[in-house]
């Protein structure tokens, strides 16, 4: 297949910044290296998970690392329904000023944030090279086709460009049931 890309499923998650993990985990705790993830330096904790707690609902969510400098919150459209928050935006990684926040749990604590809570943006990772190589630049707006026994276009898909990112597409679990995208799924990039 022509401007093959590897199509990932990115379940609802967390990342934390360091005040978070230790009120939520305990004074001098570090998140631990469970699994490393496509992305280059980031990877699954293997400390607890934290529960979510909504006007509606609970949901556990897995902890990514490393820290970062805000809270962010990644649910799917399902996600948000199921705890009771209502407009959750479509965001990119990062861009969470204004958005809902949410109650967290963990094993030694409990925190209110007051924003952070997205539907992340459905993007690609590219680092320089191989954003030259499929000719986008970082912000560029393309589809992906994904031929899976329910074929579907993504539209409205953003390139994400740095020396610090492999190449991946990011899907959350709604696109990725709404296209039958389970297991080794790759993408065709459309300009």
């Amino acid at each position: 297949m022509e401007n093959k890309i590897l199509v990932e499923t990115s379940a609802r998650h967390i990342h934390l910044d360091h005040a978070s993990v230790e009120a939520l985990y305990g004074a001098g705790a570090e998140l631990i290296v469970k699994k490393m993830l496509s992305q280059p330096g980031q990877f699954a904790s293997g400390n607890e998970k934290i529960k979510l707690v909504g006007p509606k609902g609970e949901l556990m969510v897995s902890v990514l690392g490393p820290e970062r400098k805000n809270v962010q919150v990644e649910l799917s459209f399902t996600d948000a329904r199921a705890l009771g928050l209502k407009d959750v935006p479509v965001r990119e990684s990062g861009d969470i000023e204004g958005t809902p926040g949410i109650k967290l749990i963990g094993p030694a604590g409990e925190l209110d944030v007051t924003q952070g809570c997205i539907i992340a943006k459905r993007h690609i990772h590219f680092n320089p090279e191989q954003a030259a190589a499929f000719g986008v630049k970082d912000k560029q707006i393309v589809k992906v086709r994904l031929n899976t026994a329910r074929p579907l276009v993504f539209d409205d898909v953003v390139c994400r460009v740095s020396p610090n990112f492999d190449l991946a597409m990011h899907i959350d679990t709604d696109e990725a049931n709404a296209a039958c995208a389970f297991g080794e799924v790759y993408g065709e990039l459309i300009k």
